[in-house]
Protein backbone atom coordinates (compact mmCIF):
# COMPACT_ATOMS: atom_id res chain seq x y z
CA UNK A 1 0.00 0.00 0.00
CA UNK A 2 1.08 3.43 -0.49
CA UNK A 3 -0.06 6.16 1.87
CA UNK A 4 0.18 9.81 1.18
CA UNK A 5 0.22 12.59 3.40
CA UNK A 6 -2.11 16.27 2.53
CA UNK A 7 -1.26 18.64 5.53
CA UNK A 8 -2.92 21.26 3.08
CA UNK A 9 -5.46 19.57 0.82
CA UNK A 10 -7.37 21.53 -1.43
CA UNK A 11 -10.48 21.65 -3.59
CA UNK A 12 -9.57 22.46 -6.84
CA UNK A 13 -11.68 24.92 -9.14
CA UNK A 14 -10.03 24.75 -12.60
CA UNK A 15 -12.00 27.97 -15.03
CA UNK A 16 -10.98 27.21 -18.73
CA UNK A 17 -10.94 30.21 -20.99
CA UNK A 18 -11.88 30.33 -24.34
CA UNK A 19 -8.42 32.61 -25.16
CA UNK A 20 -5.81 34.00 -23.24
CA UNK A 21 -6.23 35.15 -20.03
CA UNK A 22 -6.71 39.26 -20.46
CA UNK A 23 -5.94 41.42 -17.03
CA UNK A 24 -8.56 43.76 -15.82
CA UNK A 25 -11.26 42.62 -18.39
CA UNK A 26 -14.56 40.27 -17.88
CA UNK A 27 -14.15 37.04 -19.64
CA UNK A 28 -16.62 34.05 -19.83
CA UNK A 29 -15.36 30.25 -19.39
CA UNK A 30 -15.67 27.38 -21.61
CA UNK A 31 -16.21 25.04 -18.16
CA UNK A 32 -15.93 24.84 -14.84
CA UNK A 33 -14.66 21.69 -13.03
CA UNK A 34 -13.49 20.80 -9.57
CA UNK A 35 -11.29 18.15 -7.74
CA UNK A 36 -10.23 17.26 -4.51
CA UNK A 37 -6.96 18.24 -4.57
CA UNK A 38 -3.42 18.79 -3.02
CA UNK A 39 -0.40 16.81 -3.78
CA UNK A 40 -0.85 14.13 -1.89
CA UNK A 41 -4.51 13.54 -2.81
CA UNK A 42 -3.76 13.50 -6.63
CA UNK A 43 -1.33 11.24 -6.12
CA UNK A 44 -3.70 8.84 -4.11
CA UNK A 45 -6.37 9.22 -6.49
CA UNK A 46 -4.14 8.56 -9.69
CA UNK A 47 -2.95 5.19 -7.78
CA UNK A 48 -6.49 4.30 -6.83
CA UNK A 49 -7.65 4.98 -10.71
CA UNK A 50 -4.75 2.90 -11.99
CA UNK A 51 -6.07 -0.20 -9.01
CA UNK A 52 -3.39 0.24 -6.90
CA UNK A 53 -4.50 0.32 -2.77
CA UNK A 54 -3.41 3.82 -1.74
CA UNK A 55 -4.33 5.75 1.51
CA UNK A 56 -4.93 9.38 1.86
CA UNK A 57 -4.21 10.90 5.11
CA UNK A 58 -5.17 14.85 5.49
CA UNK A 59 -7.31 17.15 7.88
CA UNK A 60 -10.91 18.43 6.98
CA UNK A 61 -14.37 18.32 8.67
CA UNK A 62 -16.27 15.30 7.59
CA UNK A 63 -18.50 17.54 5.26
CA UNK A 64 -15.94 19.22 3.98
CA UNK A 65 -15.98 19.12 0.29
CA UNK A 66 -12.78 17.65 -0.27
CA UNK A 67 -13.50 14.50 1.94
CA UNK A 68 -16.59 14.54 0.24
CA UNK A 69 -15.21 14.31 -3.56
CA UNK A 70 -13.19 11.78 -2.07
CA UNK A 71 -15.55 9.50 -1.22
CA UNK A 72 -17.82 9.93 -4.30
CA UNK A 73 -14.35 8.97 -6.23
CA UNK A 74 -13.61 5.91 -3.69
CA UNK A 75 -10.55 7.25 -2.93
CA UNK A 76 -10.04 5.57 0.72
CA UNK A 77 -8.68 8.32 3.46
CA UNK A 78 -8.46 9.40 7.01
CA UNK A 79 -8.52 12.83 8.49
CA UNK A 80 -8.30 14.50 11.87
CA UNK A 81 -11.48 16.84 12.03
CA UNK A 82 -10.67 20.68 12.58
CA UNK A 83 -13.22 23.44 12.39
CA UNK A 84 -12.20 25.33 9.22
CA UNK A 85 -12.64 24.87 5.98
CA UNK A 86 -10.62 23.65 3.63
CA UNK A 87 -8.97 25.91 1.10
CA UNK A 88 -10.12 26.52 -2.73
CA UNK A 89 -7.55 26.63 -5.41
CA UNK A 90 -8.05 28.47 -8.58
CA UNK A 91 -6.83 27.41 -11.71
CA UNK A 92 -7.39 29.55 -14.81
CA UNK A 93 -6.34 27.86 -18.08
CA UNK A 94 -6.03 28.87 -21.71
CA UNK A 95 -6.05 26.91 -25.21
CA UNK A 96 -3.05 25.19 -25.57
CA UNK A 97 -2.15 24.68 -21.55
CA UNK A 98 -0.87 27.76 -20.29
CA UNK A 99 -2.21 27.81 -16.65
CA UNK A 100 -2.72 30.58 -14.08
CA UNK A 101 -2.74 29.13 -10.30
CA UNK A 102 -4.36 31.01 -7.70
CA UNK A 103 -3.77 29.06 -3.82
CA UNK A 104 -5.31 30.33 -0.81
CA UNK A 105 -2.96 29.83 1.84
CA UNK A 106 -5.04 27.20 4.02
CA UNK A 107 -6.36 26.87 7.82
CA UNK A 108 -4.45 27.10 10.55
CA UNK A 109 -3.32 24.66 12.95
CA UNK A 110 -1.95 24.79 15.95
CA UNK A 111 0.46 22.66 17.34
CA UNK A 112 -1.47 20.09 19.51
CA UNK A 113 -3.18 19.56 15.78
CA UNK A 114 -0.13 19.06 13.74
CA UNK A 115 0.90 16.96 16.58
CA UNK A 116 -2.09 14.89 16.03
CA UNK A 117 -1.82 14.86 11.94
CA UNK A 118 1.38 13.60 12.34
CA UNK A 119 0.61 10.29 15.08
CA UNK A 120 -2.43 9.89 12.88
CA UNK A 121 0.14 9.81 9.65
CA UNK A 122 2.16 7.09 11.51
CA UNK A 123 -0.72 5.01 12.74
CA UNK A 124 -1.54 4.69 8.89
CA UNK A 125 1.39 4.32 7.36
CA UNK A 126 2.40 0.55 9.80
CA UNK A 127 2.95 -2.08 6.40
CA UNK A 128 3.20 0.48 3.84
CA UNK A 129 5.28 0.14 0.91
CA UNK A 130 5.63 3.94 0.27
CA UNK A 131 5.02 7.33 2.17
CA UNK A 132 4.29 10.16 0.38
CA UNK A 133 4.57 13.36 1.85
CA UNK A 134 3.42 15.87 -0.82
CA UNK A 135 2.79 19.84 -1.23
CA UNK A 136 2.97 23.11 0.80
CA UNK A 137 2.61 23.02 4.74
CA UNK A 138 -0.71 25.65 6.16
CA UNK A 139 0.40 28.35 7.54
CA UNK A 140 2.32 27.91 11.17
CA UNK A 141 3.93 24.68 10.09
CA UNK A 142 7.45 24.54 10.48
CA UNK A 143 9.32 24.32 7.41
CA UNK A 144 11.04 21.24 8.41
CA UNK A 145 8.20 19.21 9.38
CA UNK A 146 8.24 16.70 6.71
CA UNK A 147 12.20 16.09 7.96
CA UNK A 148 10.32 15.24 11.40
CA UNK A 149 7.85 12.91 9.70
CA UNK A 150 10.79 11.15 8.08
CA UNK A 151 12.62 10.80 11.06
CA UNK A 152 9.29 10.07 13.10
CA UNK A 153 8.40 7.06 10.81
CA UNK A 154 11.07 5.35 10.56
CA UNK A 155 11.71 5.86 14.49
CA UNK A 156 8.06 4.36 14.38
CA UNK A 157 9.09 1.43 12.40
CA UNK A 158 12.33 0.77 14.07
CA UNK A 159 10.60 0.27 16.89
CA UNK A 160 8.08 -2.24 15.65
CA UNK A 161 8.47 -6.29 15.80
CA UNK A 162 7.97 -6.02 12.12
CA UNK A 163 10.62 -4.02 11.38
CA UNK A 164 9.33 -3.00 8.04
CA UNK A 165 10.44 1.08 7.17
CA UNK A 166 8.53 2.08 4.13
CA UNK A 167 10.66 4.51 1.91
CA UNK A 168 9.30 7.75 1.90
CA UNK A 169 9.00 10.21 -1.19
CA UNK A 170 8.52 14.56 -0.92
CA UNK A 171 7.17 16.59 -2.96
CA UNK A 172 6.66 20.33 -2.13
CA UNK A 173 8.33 23.63 -2.18
CA UNK A 174 10.23 26.33 -1.48
CA UNK A 175 11.13 26.13 2.15
CA UNK A 176 9.72 22.85 3.00
CA UNK A 177 11.27 21.10 0.09
CA UNK A 178 15.03 22.46 1.04
CA UNK A 179 14.15 21.68 4.89
CA UNK A 180 13.98 17.81 3.77
CA UNK A 181 17.94 17.90 2.92
CA UNK A 182 18.52 19.14 6.98
CA UNK A 183 17.04 16.13 8.66
CA UNK A 184 20.44 14.13 8.64
CA UNK A 185 20.38 10.39 7.79
CA UNK A 186 17.46 9.59 9.63
CA UNK A 187 15.52 12.29 8.22
CA UNK A 188 16.79 12.16 4.11
CA UNK A 189 13.80 11.13 1.88
CA UNK A 190 14.09 7.84 -0.43
CA UNK A 191 13.09 9.87 -3.61
CA UNK A 192 12.57 13.98 -4.15
CA UNK A 193 9.88 14.90 -7.20
CA UNK A 194 11.33 18.55 -7.81
CA UNK A 195 10.22 20.32 -11.05
CA UNK A 196 13.03 22.40 -12.84
CA UNK A 197 12.51 25.54 -10.49
CA UNK A 198 12.78 23.36 -7.17
CA UNK A 199 15.92 21.33 -8.68
CA UNK A 200 17.60 24.71 -9.27
CA UNK A 201 17.05 25.83 -5.31
CA UNK A 202 17.65 21.96 -4.03
CA UNK A 203 21.29 22.34 -5.92
CA UNK A 204 21.84 25.27 -4.68
CA UNK A 205 21.09 24.16 -0.95
CA UNK A 206 23.13 21.11 -1.86
CA UNK A 207 26.14 23.31 -1.84
CA UNK A 208 26.23 23.05 -6.07
CA UNK A 209 26.22 26.16 -8.39
CA UNK A 210 23.76 25.51 -11.10
CA UNK A 211 21.92 27.36 -13.66
CA UNK A 212 18.54 29.33 -13.46
CA UNK A 213 15.32 27.24 -13.80
CA UNK A 214 15.03 27.81 -17.00
CA UNK A 215 18.09 26.14 -18.56
CA UNK A 216 17.52 23.37 -16.42
CA UNK A 217 14.39 22.26 -18.44
CA UNK A 218 16.43 22.88 -21.59
CA UNK A 219 19.04 21.13 -20.84
CA UNK A 220 18.45 17.20 -19.22
CA UNK A 221 22.34 17.20 -18.88
CA UNK A 222 22.19 19.82 -16.86
CA UNK A 223 19.70 18.79 -14.97
CA UNK A 224 20.95 15.39 -14.47
CA UNK A 225 23.89 17.17 -12.87
CA UNK A 226 22.41 18.97 -10.51
CA UNK A 227 20.28 16.36 -9.02
CA UNK A 228 23.35 14.79 -9.10
CA UNK A 229 24.69 16.82 -6.28
CA UNK A 230 21.25 16.12 -4.55
CA UNK A 231 21.75 12.25 -4.65
CA UNK A 232 25.10 12.96 -3.28
CA UNK A 233 23.89 15.11 -0.17
CA UNK A 234 22.21 11.65 0.79
CA UNK A 235 18.95 11.35 -0.72
CA UNK A 236 18.18 8.29 -2.52
CA UNK A 237 17.06 9.29 -5.25
CA UNK A 238 15.54 12.61 -7.70
CA UNK A 239 12.92 12.51 -10.33
CA UNK A 240 13.01 15.92 -11.49
CA UNK A 241 10.11 16.74 -13.79
CA UNK A 242 11.13 18.83 -16.87
CA UNK A 243 7.78 19.85 -18.03
CA UNK A 244 7.05 19.12 -22.18
CA UNK A 245 11.25 18.28 -21.99
CA UNK A 246 9.87 15.35 -20.07
CA UNK A 247 12.03 14.06 -17.05
CA UNK A 248 15.19 12.80 -15.36
CA UNK A 249 16.10 10.45 -13.10
CA UNK A 250 19.16 9.97 -10.91
CA UNK A 251 20.18 7.62 -8.41
CA UNK A 252 23.45 6.71 -6.89
CA UNK A 253 23.77 3.72 -9.54
CA UNK A 254 22.59 5.48 -12.87
CA UNK A 255 21.13 8.63 -14.53
CA UNK A 256 18.18 8.12 -17.01
CA UNK A 257 16.42 10.80 -19.32
CA UNK A 258 12.82 10.11 -20.26
CA UNK A 259 11.24 11.86 -23.47
CA UNK A 260 7.22 11.54 -24.55
CA UNK A 261 6.13 13.01 -27.86
CA UNK A 262 4.41 15.69 -28.01
CA UNK A 263 0.53 16.02 -26.64
CA UNK A 264 -1.97 18.36 -27.03
CA UNK A 265 -1.95 19.85 -23.37
CA UNK A 266 -5.18 20.86 -22.17
CA UNK A 267 -4.02 21.72 -18.57
CA UNK A 268 -0.54 21.06 -16.61
CA UNK A 269 -2.32 20.80 -12.96
CA UNK A 270 -1.65 17.83 -11.45
CA UNK A 271 0.74 16.33 -14.13
CA UNK A 272 3.95 16.26 -12.00
CA UNK A 273 1.70 14.74 -9.30
CA UNK A 274 0.48 12.10 -11.91
CA UNK A 275 4.01 11.66 -12.94
CA UNK A 276 4.94 10.53 -9.58
CA UNK A 277 2.22 8.05 -9.27
CA UNK A 278 3.28 6.53 -12.30
CA UNK A 279 7.01 6.33 -10.97
CA UNK A 280 5.38 4.69 -7.74
CA UNK A 281 3.14 2.22 -9.71
CA UNK A 282 6.08 0.71 -11.59
CA UNK A 283 8.00 0.89 -8.60
CA UNK A 284 5.61 -1.04 -6.25
CA UNK A 285 5.68 -3.77 -9.76
CA UNK A 286 9.19 -4.25 -9.54
CA UNK A 287 10.23 -2.35 -12.14
CA UNK A 288 13.94 -0.94 -12.52
CA UNK A 289 14.84 2.78 -12.02
CA UNK A 290 14.66 3.60 -15.93
CA UNK A 291 11.00 1.72 -15.88
CA UNK A 292 9.99 3.46 -13.43
CA UNK A 293 10.84 6.56 -14.96
CA UNK A 294 9.00 5.26 -18.00
CA UNK A 295 5.86 5.45 -16.31
CA UNK A 296 6.05 8.46 -14.66
CA UNK A 297 6.89 10.35 -18.14
CA UNK A 298 4.05 8.69 -19.70
CA UNK A 299 1.64 9.78 -16.63
CA UNK A 300 2.62 13.27 -16.76
CA UNK A 301 2.02 13.37 -20.36
CA UNK A 302 -1.52 11.71 -19.91
CA UNK A 303 -2.35 14.56 -17.28
CA UNK A 304 -1.31 17.11 -19.48
CA UNK A 305 -3.95 15.95 -22.17
CA UNK A 306 -6.86 15.71 -19.89
CA UNK A 307 -9.31 18.90 -18.10
CA UNK A 308 -8.67 20.79 -15.24
CA UNK A 309 -6.61 18.24 -12.19
CA UNK A 310 -7.91 15.04 -13.73
CA UNK A 311 -5.61 12.51 -13.17
CA UNK A 312 -5.25 9.36 -15.42
CA UNK A 313 -5.40 6.03 -15.22
CA UNK A 314 -2.83 3.64 -16.35
CA UNK A 315 -4.45 2.29 -19.37
CA UNK A 316 -4.51 5.83 -20.63
CA UNK A 317 -0.93 6.20 -20.61
CA UNK A 318 1.39 4.94 -23.51
CA UNK A 319 4.57 4.25 -22.11
CA UNK A 320 6.12 2.10 -25.31
CA UNK A 321 5.54 6.18 -26.92
CA UNK A 322 8.46 7.13 -24.24
CA UNK A 323 12.34 6.88 -25.04
CA UNK A 324 14.92 6.45 -22.75
CA UNK A 325 18.09 7.97 -22.47
CA UNK A 326 21.49 6.68 -20.78
CA UNK A 327 23.13 9.93 -19.34
CA UNK A 328 26.67 10.03 -17.67
CA UNK A 329 26.54 10.55 -14.38
CA UNK A 330 29.62 12.32 -12.73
Amino acid sequence: MIVTFTANPSLDRTVALPGPLERGEVQRAVSVTQESGGKGVNVSRALVASGLESLAVLPGADTDPVLAGLRATSVPFVSLPIDEPLRTNVALTEPGGVTTKINEPGPVLDDNQQEALLKLLLESSRGAGWVVLAGSLPPGFPSDFYATAARRLRSAADSESSGHTPLIAVDSSGQPLAAALTGGAEGMPDLLKPNAEELAELAAAAGFATAAADELEADPAAAAEAASAVVRSGVGAVLATLGSKGAVLVTADGAWLATHPPVAAVSTVGAGDSALAGYLLAHSQGAAPADCLRQAVAHGAAAASLPGSTVPAVHQTTPEAVTITALRKD
